[in-house]
């Protein structure tokens, strides 16, 4: 699909797309979805979020002018500035494998549906109508929570409104040295394509054309026919270019020798072998490890896992104590292992240039940065998508 879809009959809305890139952001958090469009041509001009500290740290690199901490669903669309893409983070916790998966209608991921209210409400009060396209990023867990009826109501939602949509999957290990795998959806207004019934053989093509959208993704699509779709041809995520190496801060301390014997001592005897035979080598390996209560000779313990594929562990929000991801090092006769830090976070988020804010203790950068969105992949995005077809 090319911009030469978009069909003329609706003039206003083809006239939006030839304005400027720019963007309402929803659950902006820290603002690392802004980086990304930044990265591609796109222009920030509305952020909302509740979060006191995400707003500093946003503002910290930002600037506040534009930036909105305010609870969503207090938020009306005749408040938010006519744009051409609105995109939502809305809140996983309800949604991941990792929590209670009440669902998209409870807690606080039912915030999504202030979204979308918020859009249509934007139709009501702004002369040019609702933005012509939308973006969304959460969990993967969207796509089973609940048997995958939350990912359906949220797309059936999105049809509602009039967007056709499409569904992505990536995994920011093809960006950065991090395991964190997110789903995507684009939605494009209805109004702007020409053949909604394209024929079938295109529509196979376009769905198959990347391994964006996974085997797990095509099923999902094939089982739901109800759903209004539109799929752009998109090529291959890239091949991982950098290291964990890369993303070390090597003006941090490590832990003394005591804290680190301890960690030691909490590995699996399959892991302490590893670090034993990696301490003789003469260049440094470098690793991650999360601590996790499990059972190990009849009693819970805790005990240090070490990840061994040369990439990260998902950073997470630091709300309690395994959350917390670790760094090793190990060769030249050593063994140090300490936290990861700020700067390493932002690192592996592919935000190196993202300005800390020096007023916030490390987890609330911690939380901020477990709560964002990778940089690269919303940029590979943009580029690969939006980016042709607003051209």
């Amino acid at each position: 699909m090319t911009s030469k879809t978009f069909a003329a009959n609706d003039p206003e809305m083809k006239k939006r797309i030839r304005n400027p890139k720019t963007v309402a952001d929803f659950f902006a958090g820290i603002g690392l979805v802004s980086m990304g469009l930044d990265d591609a041509g796109w222009k920030t001009v509305y952020a909302l979020d509740y979060d006191k500290d995400k707003a500093a740290a946003y503002a910290n690199h930002f600037g506040s002018a534009h930036y909105l901490t305010q609870d969503v669903a207090l938020t009306k669309g005749r408040d938010v500035p006519d744009v051409t893409l609105a995109h939502a983070s809305f809140p996983c916790t309800d949604l991941s494998v990792a929590g209670a998966r009440k669902g998209i209608r409870h807690g606080e991921s039912s915030a999504f549906w202030e979204f979308t209210r918020i859009l249509s409400e934007m139709k009501k009060h702004h002369g040019e109508g609702k933005p012509p396209f939308v973006l969304l990023e959460n969990v993967e867990g969207l796509i089973t929570s609940h048997d995958g009826e939350d990912l359906k109501a949220v797309l059936l939602a999105l049809n509602d409104i009039g967007y056709r949509v499409d569904l992505l999957r990536i995994d920011a290990s093809h960006f950065v040295p991090q395991s964190r795998v997110r789903i995507f959806i684009v939605g494009i207004h209805e109004s702007l394509v020409e053949n909604p019934e394209t024929d079938f053989m295109t529509k196979e093509q376009n769905l198959t054309s990347s391994n964006v959208r996974s085997e797990k993704i095509v099923r999902y699509i094939a089982h739901h026919p109800e759903i209004k779709w539109h799929f752009q041809r998109l090529p291959n995520l890239p091949d991982l270019k950098i290291s964990l190496k890369e993303i070390i801060d090597v003006d941090e301390e490590w832990w003394p020798e005591e804290r680190t014997c301890r960690l030691y001592d909490q590995m699996h005897p399959r892991h302490r072998k590893l670090i034993d035979e990696r301490k003789k080598d003469k260049q440094y390996s470098y690793f991650t490890a999360f601590r996790r209560m499990r059972m190990r000779e009849g009693e819970k313990r805790s005990t240090a896992e070490l990840r061994t594929d040369g990439i990260a562990g998902c950073l997470r929000t630091p709300k309690g104590g395994s959350a917390r991801q670790i760094l090793v090092r190990v060769g030249k006769g050593t063994f140090d292992a300490r936290l990861i830090n700020g700067k390493e976070a932002a690192r592996l988020m592919g935000a190196g240039k993202f300005k800390l804010n020096p007023s916030l203790t490390l987890n609330q950068m911690l939380f901020g940065f477990g709560d964002a969105v990778c940089v690269p992949a919303v940029a590979w995005l943009a580029r690969n998508y939006l980016n042709k077809i607003v051209a």
